[in-house]
């Protein structure tokens, strides 16, 4: 498992990079391609739990919200959300069966909330000032928050976090991912000259570290709830796309409103 997981990254990495020092459009490209390709798998899923969601609208929908930050008129933004509430339901009006219709319409709008809306965070703060700089500490901070975790869980773990939700995660761990996150946020800021004081990056380190691990919990939920075990198997080592973006749905969203909202 673990040779895996370190020549998966070795494979990824490099493009990530590639892509955040590039800027655009390979980030819109990068983005778009894992979030339909991770709400793809979200519907697999969902279809082996007997639901049936719309996937070409969901994934139309995803397109459309990571096409969504290079829109410059802000009122492309509640239109789009409007638009993804209200299209699904109105589609279900007109199908035969109506059983678990309702449940197939949620399922349509939560993949293309869950991928392109938060993933589109990422190209969002990749045009900021600093985006450059910006989007590697999120993504970095984040792998960095994982991988403190998987490693300290693993060596000292005895005390479950969430047995309910995923009985390999423990306390320990996720102590160990928040001391890993906080050091590895310290670290970027002040490689990447990035304009906070120590306060401020305490703060984010704090707060990416917390939510990324709230994004694997998340992740976890959707799997337990449906049965589950791996979302893919694209990533040896990780499963598929969506275990291995769990933590960076939630750590690039915080880490761009943390800039536009406090830095800013």
């Amino acid at each position: 498992m673990l040779r895996d997981r370190a020549l998966s990254a070795l494979v990824f990495v490099p493009f990530i990079v590639l892509a955040l020092w590039l800027g655009e459009p390979w980030v819109s490209l990068l983005v778009g391609a894992v979030a339909l390709g991770g709400v793809w798998e979200l519907y697999g899923i969902a279809r082996q739990a007997h639901h049936r969601p719309l996937v070409p609208l969901g994934l139309l929908l995803t397109a459309l919200f990571i096409l969504n930050p290079h829109s410059p008129d802000p009122r492309t933004s509640p239109l789009l959300l409007t638009l993804a509430v209200a299209l699904p339901f109105l589609w279900l009006l007109f199908r035969r069966k109506m059983e678990g219709a309702f449940a197939d319409g949620l399922w349509t709008l939560a993949g293309a909330l869950y991928l392109g809306w938060m993933l589109g965070n990422f190209i969002s703060l990749r045009t900021l000032e600093h985006g450059r700089e910006w989007a590697v500490l999120a993504v970095f901070g984040t792998f960095a928050v994982d991988t403190s975790a998987y490693f300290v869980g693993r060596a000292l773990g005895r005390h479950a976090l969430v047995p309910i939700l995923s009985p390999g995660k423990t306390w320990e761990g996720a102590v160990g991912g928040l001391a890993g996150g906080m050091a590895a946020t310290f670290a970027l800021s002040a490689l990447l000259r990035l304009p906070l004081g120590w306060l401020e990056t305490a703060a984010l380190g704090l707060l990416l570290a917390v939510f990324a691990q709230l994004g694997d919990l998340v992740e976890s939920l959707l799997k337990r709830s449906t049965g589950v075990k791996d979302a893919g198997n694209l990533i040896p080592g990780h499963g598929g796309l969506l275990d291995r973006l769990d933590s960076l749905i939630f750590g690039g969203a915080v880490v761009y409103y943390y800039v536009i909202w406090v830095v800013k």
